[in-house]
């Protein structure tokens, strides 16, 4: 029966190879230097220049589209109901694996979007801040579910969207260290009167199932358009793997760091560690709460060796 359901769903989806995405690109392009390429990516990802040009700027030009849709709709509401409301921000969600490459999705997107004809102000949330501190983590004995979706403060979170989408001018987010592992006391991102905002986190997708009979708000009810960016989980280990390896020959030699226990570690050892770690906690998460919710996303990424996106699925209007 399962089987059957993931049929249906995907043909909710309309199907883009790499090709037939590419070509969609519209002339009016903007331009990112190899140099700005380079500061976007992530350490253990190399983003070419076609990469961007033959998927991210159809992307932005496809998200204009639709952030152009939804401020038309805004107006016309207020319109009809012959009211004024404050500036509301396009709100975009990008979900998926630890080590797919979110984070690097959302900054590139940024980037593009930046330079959209209307120049909008685009903000960049990420999730790993509204993470419980880790003492409070340690109190209810979390640590190790770090990630999971009760080690997050989703009440502080949806409580954020709720005040973006009625229009605050100025709000503040959590900051979080993945030096220290931890969220930064006394430290917050300020988010003013923005035009777009990006929210990017492997949580964002989720929906609490825990009681079914009580209405519930969910992150994903303040998303104007939602991401899910995947790749075969025998890629996403071995990309986990290799950002370990990469973080114990830099970040982890910080004395501030969490992990600096681990600078030492051999390449076998490394390999075991980050292997054990990626089937202990990440490979559960990913199979348990992150996965199923792809198809709730209104576009998928789907990722080949490398990084390299080879097909884009769109759920269907």
């Amino acid at each position: 029966m399962s089987t059957n359901i993931t049929m249906k769903t995907s043909e909710a989806y309309s199907h883009f190879n790499r090709l037939e995405w590419s070509s969609l690109a519209k002339p009016e392009r903007v331009a990112l230097s190899s140099e700005e390429i380079s500061k976007l990516q992530g350490i253990d990802q190399v983003i070419s220049s076609d990469e961007v040009a033959d998927i991210y700027f159809p992307l932005s030009q496809f998200l204009f589209l639709q952030m152009t849709h939804s401020m038309n709709l805004h107006h016309d509401m207020n319109v009809f109901f012959e009211r004024s409301t404050k500036k509301v921000p396009f709100v975009i969600g990008i979900a998926g694996s630890v080590s797919v490459g979110k984070s690097t999705t959302a900054r590139l997107i940024q980037a593009l979007i930046s330079q959209w004809p209307t120049k909008p102000k685009v903000d960049l949330v990420t999730t790993d801040g509204f993470l419980l501190p880790n003492a409070k983590l340690e109190e209810r004995q979390l640590m190790k579910r770090k990630g999971f979706p009760e080690s997050y403060d989703i009440e502080r979170l949806i409580q954020f969207l709720l005040s973006l989408k009625s229009g605050a001018e100025k709000m503040e987010v959590p900051v979080y260290s993945h030096l220290t592992y931890d969220r930064i006391p006394n430290k917050s991102q300020v988010i003013e009167s923005p035009d777009v905002v990006i929210v990017e986190g492997i949580n964002v997708l989720q929906v609490n199932k825990k009681n079914k009979n009580i209405p519930e708000v969910f992150v994903s009810d303040f998303f104007d358009f939602s991401i899910y960016v995947d790749a075969d989980e025998n890629n996403i280990k071995q990309w986990y793997i290799d950002r370990f390896k990469i973080l114990r020959n830099t970040a982890f030699h910080d004395p501030s760091s969490y992990f600096h226990r681990y600078r030492n570690l051999s390449d076998n050892e490394a390999v075991e560690f980050a292997t054990d770690v990626w089937n202990t906690v990440n490979k559960i998460n990913l199979e348990k709460n992150i996965k199923p919710t792809k198809y709730r996303a209104n576009l998928i990424l789907n990722k080949g060796i490398g990084h390299r996106v080879t097909d884009i699925l769109i759920k269907k209007l």
